[in-house]
């Protein structure tokens, strides 16, 4: 599929650069003689020559991989269960050793692609592939792995959310600060107000949060060994504060109005009812089939991850059925967004390399194959209840009060 529109070599080349060094390396970039794996969809093929050669003028070494778009739903539909299960496991293994970093673009070219497969069968397929993800992850907790992902703008995406492919690409645009001088140092200034906010909330010490709205009545427990985190290069754009909540005692209900765009899927108007930490209740206008089958999956009927955008920070406009755009939309009330599935083990407020399994579970950080964000732009407020049971409001009208 050929674009229509494609942003000039410049544009190209400042946001492999922001990838390459600024978001690698948690916001220091990467490092002469490291290895980087790019993971870069066919229809995005100029961004990977733009990320080759910024890794090879870094002074690293590049393995790039290009994956053929329009080849899914043949897979699913083709392979069997001895198919969908089949991981590499010394290959795999090997070059989870090998890699010091990872960029991978999201181009989609058909956002609905799998929407007709069996979504068990999608389910089995990601699941076969948990333990080359927890390597990374136990990597990433001993300081020796980063990631990063970015968007490249297709026709579907921007046809799906009514722009054109040039309007579409302007809002990747302004969202990484393209068209800035100097991209990178825009970036360490968007850093430093998340800094500021973060050490603000780990400072509190908070016990629960209350979010509250028309379409959300929920009592969270953060728990006393968490953090929250933010920015650091996972993901570009990155504007959300977030965190590990315990996912053992969350209680209450919500609506999501945004669209979850996952798997090859849409999923509308989603529902959430949840007690004691469990999804006891679930419903979507669309896609609720492929909802239900996802929860379905191990722990993926419990959150991991609560977070809030402060709309001050985001030049993101309009939505962008992108769930990596869509959870960092600013507008009028920002936005805030729960995962179900994994939680993030850098939440932890101390060493999370030394941690074992049997702790993790103990301190209610959930563990799952599934993490998918699920986001509301609608009006709320979220107060944050201290050890003292002291209660302060955090955010409102889309921002940070702290």
């Amino acid at each position: 599929m050929s674009n229509s529109y494609l942003p000039p070599q410049n544009i190209i080349n400042q946001y492999a650069n922001v990838l390459v060094n600024f978001a690698l390396n948690s916001g220091k970039g990467v490092k002469k003689g490291e290895v980087v794996q790019c993971a870069v969809p066919d229809v995005a093929k100029p961004m990977a020559l733009a990320l080759q050669n910024a890794i090879l003028r870094a002074g690293a070494h590049p393995i790039m991989r290009i994956i053929p778009t329009g080849f899914d739903k043949d897979f699913y539909t083709l392979a069997n269960d001895e198919q969908l299960k089949f991981f590499p496991r010394q290959f795999s293994k090997a070059k989870a050793n090998l890699i010091d970093h990872q960029i991978g673009i999201i181009a989609e070219p058909n956002p609905t692609e799998l929407s007709e497969v069996d979504p068990n069968k999608i389910m089995l397929a990601r699941n076969s592939q948990k333990i080359y993800r927890d390597w990374l992850t136990e990597k990433e907790n001993k300081g020796k792995f980063t990631w990063t992902l970015a968007l490249w703008g297709v026709e579907a995406k921007a046809k799906e959310v009514g722009l054109s492919l040039k309007d579409y690409w302007q809002q990747i645009i302004d969202a990484c600060f393209l068209e800035e001088a100097d991209p990178v140092a825009k970036w360490k200034e968007i850093v430093k107000t998340q800094e500021k906010i973060k050490k603000k909330l780990n400072d509190m010490k908070i016990k629960y949060v209350l979010v509250k709205g028309a379409d959300v009545d929920l009592k969270i427990r953060i728990g006393a060994d968490r953090i929250w985190q933010g920015g650091g290069g996972r993901n570009i754009p990155s504007f959300e504060i977030f965190t590990s909540p315990d996912c053992r005692d969350i209680n209450g209900w919500i609506k999501f109005n945004e669209p979850l765009y996952r798997y090859g899927n849409i999923i509308r108007d989603i529902y959430l009812k949840v007690e004691k930490g469990i999804i006891v209740e679930a419903k979507a206008t669309t896609g609720n089939e492929f909802l239900q089958t996802m929860l379905k999956t191990k722990n993926a009927n419990k959150f991991g991850e609560f977070s809030m955008t402060d709309k001050r920070m985001s030049h993101i406009t309009h939505p962008m059925a992108e769930t990596l755009f869509d959870e960092n939309i600013g507008g009028r009330y920002g936005n805030s967004h729960l995962a179900v599935g994994m939680a993030y083990k850098d939440c932890y407020r101390g060493d999370p390399s030394k941690v074992k399994a049997a702790e993790w579970k103990a301190m209610g950080f959930n563990d799952s194959a599934e993490h998918t964000d699920m986001m509301t732009t609608t009006d709320r407020t979220i107060t944050a209840i201290l050890q003292d049971d002291q209660e302060v409001l955090i955010y409102q009208d889309g921002q940070f009060v702290i």
